[in-house]
């Protein structure tokens, strides 16, 4: 393998950087510290997505291009708000989503283009790792995700926003949940071989949870997603109503 092709594998490979920036910017409770990071932080994430821009060896596995397609998407979003900080939402910004604006494993990519990619691989725990910067994203991982542990990681942020009640809340004495809409967005994905929603549910929720979601006999209800940056300095806590729909309009039109 020639040197271009062991950076390449390395960027593919080695999220470690990525650790460290999530370690020092981002909280227990998930919120983020955009004005520290940009103030000090933006060189290095800016490097460690670059490297992620050259084309990635055949060599690479599954496993690890999976594992950095899910960082690269999360990543590039908070090099895209940081870029725009202060906002108070990613739809304040210019067509967040749908723009191939970034580079990744040698392509041009959009945010909607990464998460779609990995929506084919099948896997609805993608949804539980995903972070927009809203304060309905499931919770942003403070450490890369890899492969070698890649099931376990996965895994466990799905439980961590099942386990929340922010995101998502249960009352088994009344058999009714309060799920997040992702879960009626993309309910076709959880729908794949044989599944549901409710089995989803029922594999991560908490433990006082789970016989109800695993009888089927709840009746699910999908919270209003809160588009309002998951920022650990409160900039758009209150962004919503007429704004998120004229900025969601803006961007599609």
């Amino acid at each position: 393998m020639n040197f271009a092709l062991l950076l390449a594998f390395a960027a593919a490979t080695d999220h470690s950087a990525w650790t460290r920036l999530l370690e020092r910017f981002v909280g227990a409770d998930a919120r983020v510290d955009y004005r520290g990071w940009k103030a000090s932080g933006t060189a290095e994430l800016d490097q460690y997505v670059a490297g992620l821009s050259e084309p990635w060896p055949a060599a690479t596995t599954a496993a690890e291009r999976k594992a950095a397609s899910i960082n690269a998407y999360n990543a590039l979003v908070v090099q895209w708000i940081l870029l725009n900080y202060p906002v108070e939402s990613i739809w304040k910004t210019d067509n967040p989503f749908r723009k191939a604006r970034h580079r990744i494993d040698g392509k041009e990519v959009s945010l909607d283009g990464i998460e779609n990619g990995l929506r084919e691989l099948g896997d609805p725990r993608v949804h539980a790792t995903l972070v927009c910067a809203a304060l309905s994203c499931p919770p942003l991982r403070r450490e890369a995700y890899t492969a070698e542990r890649l099931d376990e990681q996965m895994d466990d942020n799905a439980r961590a926003w099942l386990a929340d009640s922010r995101w998502n809340e249960f009352d088994p004495a009344q058999r009714r949940a309060e799920v997040s809409a992702i879960f009626q967005w993309f309910k076709k994905d959880f729908e794949r071989d044989g599944g549901t929603v409710e089995k989803f549910l029922a594999r991560y929720a908490p433990e006082t949870a789970q016989p109800m979601l695993e009888a089927g006999s709840v009746t699910l209800r999908h919270r209003t997603y809160r588009w309002g940056l998951n920022d650990r300095a409160g900039v758009g806590e209150g962004f919503g109503g007429v704004s998120l729909w004229w900025n969601v309009l803006r961007n599609r039109f």
